[in-house]
């Protein structure tokens, strides 16, 4: 008998890459083969993200194709699934514009799925239902060295350009017995890297086995107990919930690794005010400064909106004296796009010319930063672990412990290997070494 075949594809942050990991692991336990194609599958679920207006557009260029690709295909022998953020927001939308799709499920609903899948009808999911979502999932390892774990959902900060608040609902925090038993099944799966995700991670307030709330420095300690687990790492964090005991973690806890995502999106207080952002610019550098005399070689990365309603020229040179005197090792940088349903959606007031030119100049200094700041490991060893092989012969790929990619050739396979490898060259992006 034939097996039926899943393709999934992501669109957006890690969050959702965990979320289509698990996804696929549903409908593995149904006895569902992955395809690499969509052409070859008798399910596709395309998982969205909302953050960005692109995204949302990607998804609905991606279900054209997808429908001609099977518009000969019997109706009972293929079914189309849209989950994620943009399903949670524009549901109704995606009905009345894309009919072909047949199942629409939120980010918290997607366990139901398979469930879903035995219905003749189309179903639009949209409820919040994380704690039974999490309870209902099945956690396997996606083959690889480093596994992505989901410790917090949701955010209840409502910066005024922002959808989450709104597809992911409140803040919501896993139990750590939970958390615990999920990272051991991946350890004995051959993994030996966590990533904690969260909107807002280091907001974790998750119950313990007492009975009282812990912290996500609390996290880390216990998780780090767990022999085989050799590094710990976690984003995205807001810069209002970095806690005393978070920063001291960074000097204490040797499996966590010195490198934070810290987003501050802007580096003038008064467009921080108008975002929302609770924080102004002294009390991220107060933090920056904690961080540093705790864990001086830290590396830190953050995210940036150029072109936000109301920037002024004194605004974006406020952002660049910013960028210039934290130094990050890299950054994520964007224009603004109005978001649906956000407070900031109708004040869209900055030209689009004077956006592009913002950006470009951002990213310039941002690149040449991280161009800088990999030049300085040239000549010095660095811890790497390996992760997966590379495009070219002998060629594998791993991150060191400031995340960093490094490439490296070997004759002997270096996947799930910690090394100390010599970097003897670095380009704006990698670093290249002998091992």
């Amino acid at each position: 008998m034939q097996k039926n075949k899943i393709y999934i594809k992501s669109y957006g942050c890690q969050m959702n890459v965990y979320d289509s990991n698990r996804i696929l692991d549903l409908f593995k336990n149904q006895n569902y083969e992955i395809a690499d194609d969509p052409k070859d599958a008798s399910l596709v679920v395309l998982n969205t993200c909302h953050i960005r207006e692109k995204a949302a557009e990607k998804m609905y260029s991606d279900i054209g194709r997808i429908n001609k690709s099977k518009k000969d295909a019997p109706k009972e022998s293929f079914k189309l699934v849209v989950a994620g953020c943009v399903a949670q927001a524009e549901g109704e939308e995606i009905k009345a514009r894309a009919p072909s799709v047949d199942f629409i499920v939120g980010p918290q609903s997607y366990h139901h799925l398979p469930e879903m899948l035995k219905t003749t009808e189309s179903i639009l999911s949209d409820e919040f239902t994380q704690n039974e979502k999490f309870k209902n999932l099945i956690y396997n390892s996606a083959g690889g060295v480093s596994e992505f774990v989901s410790i917090q959902e949701g955010c209840d900060k409502f910066c005024s350009f922002c959808v989450v608040p709104y597809t992911r609902g409140p803040e919501f925090s896993r139990p750590v017995a939970e958390i615990v038993n999920e990272i051991e099944k991946y350890i004995n799966q051959g993994v030996k890297e966590i990533i904690f995700l969260g909107q807002n991670v280091n907001a974790y307030h998750g119950i313990g086995e007492d009975g009282k709330t812990k912290d996500l420095a609390y996290l880390i300690d216990k998780v780090s107990e767990l022999e085989n687990l050799k590094r710990i790492r976690y984003m995205t964090s807001h810069p209002i919930d970095m806690r005393e005991s978070l920063i001291k973690a960074h000097r204490s806890n040797r499996k966590l690794m010195p490198f934070l995502h810290l987003p501050i999106q802007s580096g003038s207080n008064k467009v921080l005010k108008e975002m929302n952002r609770k924080h102004d610019i002294d009390l991220y550098k107060k933090i920056v400064e904690k961080l540093r005399n705790e864990r001086p070689d830290i590396a830190l990365s953050s995210d940036f909106i150029v072109g936000y309603p109301g920037e002024s020229d004194k605004d974006f040179d406020d952002t660049m004296n910013f960028v210039n005197e934290i130094n990050y090792v890299i950054a994520y940088s964007f224009m603004y796009s109005q978001r649906p349903g956000t407070p900031a959606q109708k004040k869209d007031n900055i030209p689009l010319a004077q956006k592009k030119a913002r950006l470009s100049a951002l990213q310039s200094l941002l690149k040449e930063q991280q161009k800088n700041y990999n030049k300085s490991f040239v000549g010095k060893k660095l811890e790497v672990l390996f992760e997966k092989k590379g495009r070219h012969k002998n060629q594998y790929i791993g991150r060191s412990i400031y995340n960093q990619s490094v490439f490296a050739t070997s004759e002997t396979n270096l996947i799930n290997k910690i090394t100390n490898a010599k970097i003897t060259n670095s380009t704006d992006f990698a670093l290249e070494s002998a091992v």
